[in-house]
């Protein structure tokens, strides 16, 4: 099963509570499950998790299905919640 590292960013980092931590899962889906799991004693974690958009290995994933991202042996999965600001 591939390992890699999730990163959190500013509103998802507050939830989660740290900045990183390791998976181990073959999809986006199952490591976001993981993950959920791993922080519900955080009421937030999740409730921002929606929220978020993610780059796996430096791509957008944009609208694609979570379960059909597949995660790579040592691959960096970034976690970006919404920010305020853009133009008018």
């Amino acid at each position: 099963m591939p390992n890699g590292m999730i990163r959190y960013w500013a509103a998802a980092k507050a939830a989660a509570g740290i900045t990183e931590e390791r998976y181990e899962a073959h999809t986006l889906a199952e490591a976001l499950e993981h993950a959920r799991e791993r922080h519900a004693d955080r009421p937030d974690f999740a409730r921002v998790l929606r929220r978020c958009s993610f780059l796996v290995d430096g791509d957008p994933v944009g609208r694609r299905d979570h379960r059909l991202v597949r995660l790579t042996e040592g691959g960096t999965v970034e976690v970006l919640p919404p920010f305020a600001g853009g133009s008018r």
